[in-house]
């Protein structure tokens, strides 16, 4: 795993995690990053200070849990369990949906006005289709947790 700190144009700054700096160049490319602050689409790696370990013979500083940063500390196990559930329920929905892709937006709308019938589906859509769908009443949601193609699943 890569982790990258990004910034949206808005300067917001957040961290994302991807399996090799390809994936991260194919999800920026396929307009797929996006800040989890504003929802912008323009998300670019933000500098990143080096991880340089302490000497051995150095006191370090502990930070009260109030200041601790939330970066790269373990997430309390109620959030773990929760955050595994939500995941478990995703691929369940998920096992009776159809990939469709980069078509999602128009095979969305023709059911929305009855052009096909209705049926589960995942698939892209950019920040201003989803809002354009919403806009005119299609129901549209974001899965919590990025799902890969099925062509590209092992």
């Amino acid at each position: 795993m890569i982790v990258y700190d990004l910034a949206c144009i808005e300067g917001h700054r957040f961290e994302g995690w991807f399996g090799s700096s390809g994936d991260y160049e194919d999800q920026r490319a396929r307009g797929l990053l996006i800040c989890p602050t504003c929802g912008a689409a323009e998300v670019a790696k933000a500098p990143m200070a080096p991880a340089v370990p302490a000497k051995g013979n150095q006191r370090q500083e502990v930070l009260a849990p109030a200041t601790r940063p939330m970066a790269n500390t373990p997430l309390p196990p109620e959030v773990q369990q929760a955050l595994a559930a939500l995941a478990k329920v995703q691929a369940e929905a998920l096992k009776h949906s159809t990939w469709v892709g980069d078509r999602f937006v128009e095979e969305t709308r023709k059911m929305h006005y009855g052009e096909r019938d209705e049926a589960p589906i995942h698939g892209q859509a950019s920040l201003a289709e989803a809002k354009a769908l919403i806009e005119e009443g299609v129901p549209v949601a974001p899965l919590p947790f990025p799902v890969a193609p099925t062509e590209k699943l092992n």
